[in-house]
């Protein structure tokens, strides 16, 4: 099977960790793959704004290496160790690029303020739908900066009513130990107390699974499997 390469997606491994050394602490890295057959991917329709959107876009919602290896999933501990690691002092963005968010996932701790832009020669709008925090629905001129603050941990869509094609996702962080995959699946945690950990992996095509896993004082692996629906 060939890589997928869609536009517009974040294929750097993004880990929003910078843990403080622990005593005895190890690593645990991970793969999350893709079991099954892969489902059919139809480009979408660009129903208007061609002459900056184009014509057609990729759907960007699984993006699978020739081993069916899942970037932009999201991973996260749900037992943290208590003490252990603190936000990257970094400025959260989400763009706007010839149509599509960029990039498409990014993970925001929460109460933080992150900010929307818009690169783009037109009108957008910004349309999160959360679940546990306040929506926003604001328009979006080129060059303008919306910032937005998530309070509750989630994960919220965020949509385009101008542009019906257009989905990302903001991970709301309750803590530092969350991750989204890279290109190869790959994931990792370090400096982590030994100890039994739960997971939990999300993607927006293939769901949620969870399942425990045992750091001692040498650096552990861990495969996880998501089924396509």
């Amino acid at each position: 099977m060939r890589r997928i390469r869609l536009p517009g997606v974040a294929f750097a491994s993004l880990l929003w960790l910078s843990a403080s050394c622990v005593a005895a602490g190890a690593s645990l890295k991970g793969t999350v793959v893709m079991t099954g057959p892969v489902p059919p991917q139809k480009k979408l329709e660009v129903t208007n704004n061609q002459y900056t959107c184009g014509t057609e876009k990729e759907p960007g919602d699984l993006i699978l290496s020739a081993r069916k290896e899942v970037s932009n999933a999201v991973v996260w501990i749900d037992n943290p160790p208590a003490g252990a690691g603190s936000f990257k002092d970094a400025k959260v963005e989400m763009d706007q690029k010839a149509c599509v968010f960029i990039p498409r996932i990014v993970i925001v701790p929460a109460g933080e303020t992150m900010f929307f832009l818009n690169s783009d020669r037109l009108l957008h709008n910004i349309h999160a739908t959360p679940s546990l925090n306040v929506a926003i629905n604001k328009a979006q001129p080129r060059n303008r900066s919306i910032p937005a603050t998530f309070v509750k941990p989630e994960i919220v869509r965020i949509g385009c009513d101008l542009h019906p094609w257009m989905t990302a996702w903001v991970v709301v962080a309750a803590h530092p130990w969350y991750a989204i995959t890279g290109p190869e699946g790959q994931f990792a945690f370090d400096n982590l107390p030994p100890g039994q950990y739960k997971l939990n992996a999300w993607h927006e095509r293939l769901g949620k699974v969870e399942m425990n896993a045992t750091v001692g004082e040498q650096p552990a692996q861990i495969r996880i499997e998501m089924k396509a629906r």
